[in-house]
């Protein structure tokens, strides 16, 4: 099963709804990784304004 990333977010979603913003427009299509164990700490985060810990694509298409 490919991992699917929410289009807007960028998160990897495990089922129906996106948890950030609960939109259903997935891609499976994306280019590099990301993950955020503490996004309050993270200055990659920071910079990407990213608010919430989990795996993240860095480009989706």
């Amino acid at each position: 099963m490919k991992k699917k990333y929410c289009r807007d977010c960028r998160i990897f979603v495990k089922g129906n709804n996106c948890p950030i913003c609960n939109k259903t427009e997935f891609t499976e299509n994306f280019q590099g990784r990301l993950f955020i164990t503490d996004a309050n700490k993270s200055e990659v985060a920071k910079k990407l304004e990213i608010k919430h810990s989990g795996e993240y694509a860095i480009k989706v298409r």
